[in-house]
């Protein structure tokens, strides 16, 4: 279900509408603002590599799908959306899985381009997982 942000329809950003691939990170969207987006993951076997451990390509695909998301609501009201164009995360801890609480702040909100940060913590422990920096381009949305 989309929900409208002035003259353009945000896109649903829930888990049940997005791709197979995004839904098998499993991050929830909680809030989806023009400065937040804020969700959770439940990390588990699902995410983990032949190690044990949970894959880094996953919180790559959380910081691409947090920031894309905040950085396309921040715009759709100009009729553009955000394409990443680089993603830098980080693998500070490892983790066989938790619940992990996503949180992703813009740092710059600029007319062509976004930078967003996206941090991913373990809930029990507070300690953070993963940080990523996501830029982004902003394009118009097809027609």
């Amino acid at each position: 279900m989309s929900e409208t942000n002035g003259t353009a329809a945000v896109p649903d950003a829930s888990l049940a509408a997005a791709s197979r691939f995004v839904a098998a990170s499993g991050f929830v969207v909680e809030e989806a603002t023009p400065t937040r987006v804020a969700g959770y993951v439940e990390l588990g076997e699902d995410h983990l590599t032949p190690w044990g451990v949970v894959h880094g390509g996953v919180y790559a695909t959380i910081v691409e799908s947090a920031g894309s998301i905040g950085a396309s609501v921040a715009v759709v009201d100009r009729g553009q959306f955000a394409v990443g164009v680089h993603n830098a995360t980080d693998f500070l801890r490892s983790s066989n899985g938790c619940r992990a609480e996503v949180v992703a702040e813009p740092i710059q909100q600029g007319r062509t381009q976004q930078l967003w940060q996206v941090i991913i913590s373990d809930t029990e422990t507070d300690k953070v997982l993963a940080r990523g920096q996501l830029r982004l381009q902003n394009i118009p949305l097809p027609a």
